[in-house]
């Protein structure tokens, strides 16, 4: 029995052994290995050996590239605005060495170094300019956070803001003044509208006038053309029949009825060429006939009117017969 006992804790004592002195690294991990209290070496993923109880492994480091958020701070712009900013971080440890002997607490030190410097960037910035920069400042928050943190074998990549909270009264303020400002591009682009609205309706305008004018003056253009033709043409037929002045004076009493007409007309002169006309009408009328000579000009002309033949005419009252003179004694009888 004493023997199986010496056996067991003989068989547990080389199981532990073994476990201290046989070490498997996952891939992506680091192990710092302390030799009586010293560093003595890092072990590389696989599998590792180590002397047991007096190498001494510290807890294994992550060698991949971590993402943290810290808590929201408190940060004062340049226009005395507080502002709470949320900030998310992207670090990797490059060097397990500096990283565990360097520094005692590396998040806490990098959340530490993260809000100082944000404090120092987003203090030389104005509210907008906070708002509308933020590539700018992460910019600055990494170069700053990377270089502080080299020596302790972090590497930081990226740090982004995640939120920036102005209080109640400044997002109200805001949003009026973001209204407003769209009132307002509303409004030039209302006017804007109407501007290019009424310039274009006055071109419109303008060229339709003149478009109507141009027609008009082509219209007049070729309606005298044709009338300066049409006389031409008249003219010219005119001149090669030779017309008489008898066929004239017919011509002549055919258009003075047309003269006389309309309702308006309530006087009508008888031109003076209008008697010589008849007179020669009358004479070639005889002369084709062989009859009497025509009546007198005045009664051809009342018959060119349309007056009934009729209707007694004003006679002219007889002239007084002058007295016989008496006859001069020296003149011979």
């Amino acid at each position: 029995m004493v023997i199986l006992i010496v056996l067991a804790v003989l068989l547990l004592f080389a199981l532990l052994v073994a476990a201290k002195t046989v070490r498997i690294i996952p891939q992506a991990r680091a192990g710092i290995v302390e030799r009586l209290g010293r560093y003595q070496r890092t072990l590389e993923p696989g599998l590792r050996i180590t002397v047991p109880f007096i190498d001494r492994l510290l807890p294994l480091l992550d060698l991949r590239e971590q993402v943290v958020s810290f808590p929201p701070n408190a940060v004062i712009t340049e226009d005395n605005v507080s502002v709470s900013i949320d900030t998310v971080l992207y670090f990797q440890i490059t060097d397990s060495k500096s990283a565990t002997y360097e520094v005692a607490n590396p998040l806490q030190a990098i959340e530490q170094l993260t809000a100082t410097t944000l404090r120092n960037v987003i203090g030389g910035l104005t509210l907008e300019q906070a708002l509308t920069s933020r590539d700018e400042i992460n910019g600055q928050l990494r170069t700053v956070l990377d270089e502080a943190t080299g020596k302790w074998g972090i590497r930081v990549g990226r740090v982004e803001l995640k939120a920036i909270d102005p209080p109640t009264s400044i997002l109200d303020a805001m949003e009026k003044q973001m209204r407003a400002e769209r009132d307002r591009r509303a409004s030039i682009l209302t006017a804007e509208g109407s501007k290019q609205s009424q310039i274009l309706t006055a071109q419109g305008e303008k060229e339709a006038a003149v478009l109507k004018a141009e027609g008009a003056k082509t219209a007049a253009v070729l309606r005298a053309e044709g009338d300066a033709k049409a006389i031409g043409t008249v003219f010219q037929a005119i001149h090669d029949g030779r017309p008489d002045k008898e066929l004239l004076s017919y011509q002549y009493l055919q258009m003075l009825p047309e003269l006389a007409k309309g309702e308006a007309n309530k006087l009508f002169v008888i031109p003076s060429e209008f008697t010589q006309a008849l007179a020669g009408l009358g004479g070639v009328v005889d002369g084709l006939r062989g009859q009497a000579p025509a009546p007198d000009a005045s009664a051809a002309a009342e018959a060119a009117l349309g007056r009934p033949a009729d209707v007694p005419r004003a006679v002219d009252p007889p002239r007084p017969i002058d007295p016989p003179r008496p006859s001069d004694p020296s003149r011979p009888g």
